[in-house]
């Protein structure tokens, strides 16, 4: 490569801020993470001001970051989809003059929306203090900070009267996982609606809905259980991999082929929620022929009369899939039915597969009615028929009542 186009040398800091951003690494490795991470993150900030290059601090800064801010934060901002929706579903219901709680303020982006929409204030609460310092900038950097106030707490700690003026007229959120339990959102919204809001409040999203189907992928089984390896049999690994977690990228790569319709597991009531334990018995049906692998597990939210948010198959977004695997994949047929037991205690959902079978053969029954008078006649009519009408007749005859009865017969 000519000289010319060799990149030039990283510049050395000078010699004084080298050693004092040595020293403010050190400092920060040594200080308790009891805070969240707050002066951690302060003097790591410092350190690369002094030194932008200073590898230990880049290091440490990220792992910091990975540790209290969850990755999923960011390609949720980046779900177009689920923004849009959010904004129709805030305009909808937010009206002027409202107090809004928004619980999991994030980066900020609902409780934005919440303002724009005409909200006299919002109350947003985060208890990552990075997440909430970060938070504070980006709606300072919007120029609504005189009508969003940031409280760095959990929201079951917020109190009426000292963090909040008066219960809120709207409570928005966004706290749930792939199953919709696990983040805790019926809890939380439990205490809010009941401590924080008044009684006719109204909540974004409004509710929510379990469903399931049976699907088929190979390339599930491929990623999740693999047969072998280099000439190696792992099928006794296979019990510890029951539940697959699958980010967009690993759902999309799977291809799942659903072999029925989705069936209700449970249904939510974000505006008055329980945190009671439930369990339900259901039936799968299978409407194409194929091998099922897994039962896939999704949500539909409706946040406002008539805009929805899904994790379904057919569905892109930032969320993830859950789907649970069949002990041995299954071949099914058009009417078959896979039988599940799914329960949740409020946190998390759990589902089993109990039997898949072929719908049961109805019974097929001739009517027959019977009369006494006809008994007689049939006998002398016996010889003038050829010989399957004879032994039909001889059936009729045989019957010894006047009502009605059904000839059960079994299916082959």
């Amino acid at each position: 490569m000519p000289e010319s186009q060799r990149p030039a040398p990283a510049e050395a800091p000078p010699l004084r801020s080298a050693s004092e951003a040595e020293r403010l690494v050190q400092f920060a490795k040594s200080q308790p993470l009891a805070d969240g991470g707050l002066q951690t993150a302060q003097l790591l900030s410092q350190a690369l001001d002094l030194d932008p290059h200073h590898h230990e601090a880049q290091i440490l800064q990220e792992r910091l970051h990975q540790t209290f801010v969850p990755r999923w934060h960011f390609p949720m901002l980046a779900d177009a989809a689920r923004n849009a929706a959010y904004a129709r579903a805030i305009t909808a219901k937010v009206r002027p003059g409202d107090i809004v709680l928004d619980i999991g303020c994030g980066a900020g982006l609902t409780a934005m929306l919440a303002a724009r929409a005409g909200a006299k204030h919002v109350y947003t609460c985060e208890q990552q203090p990075l997440i909430a310092q970060a938070a504070a900038r980006v709606i300072a950097d919007n120029g609504l900070s005189d009508r969003i106030t940031v409280i760095c707490k959990w929201s079951h700690d917020i109190v009426v009267g000292v963090d909040l003026p008066e219960p809120a007229d709207v409570v928005i959120s966004e706290i749930v996982d792939t199953v919709l339990l696990g983040e805790g959102a019926l809890a939380t919204l439990t205490h809010a609606m009941s401590a924080l809001a008044k009684p006719e409040a109204r909540t974004i999203p409004e509710r929510g809905r379990l469903v399931a189907q049976p699907v088929e992928s190979n390339a599930l089984l491929d990623l999740w259980r693999p047969q072998q390896a280099e000439g190696f049999d792992l099928s006794a690994f296979h019990h510890l991999a029951r539940v697959a977690q699958l980010p967009p990228s690993d759902f999309e790569a799977c291809a799942l082929r659903p072999l029925g319709p989705t069936t209700e597991l449970f249904e939510f009531d974000f505006a008055r929620p329980n945190i009671n334990r439930a369990r339900t018995t259901a039936d799968l049906t299978c409407s194409d022929t194929g091998t099922v692998h897994a039962v896939l597990a999704s949500f539909e939210m409706e946040l406002a009369p008539g805009v929805t948010v899904a994790n379904d198959i057919d569905s892109g977004g930032h969320w993830g899939r859950t789907a649970f695997l069949l002990d041995q994949p299954t071949p099914v047929q058009p009417g078959d039915r896979a039988k599940v037991i799914a329960q949740h205690d409020a946190a998390q959902l759990s589902l089993s597969v109990r039997e898949i079978s072929a719908p049961a053969k109805e019974a097929r029954s001739p009517i027959v009615w019977m009369n006494p008078a006809w008994v007689a006649p049939a006998a002398a009519r016996q010889a003038d028929l050829p010989s399957p009408l004879i032994e039909a007749e001889a059936v009729w005859a045989r019957a010894d009542s006047a009502v009605l009865q059904p000839a059960v017969q079994s299916n082959p």
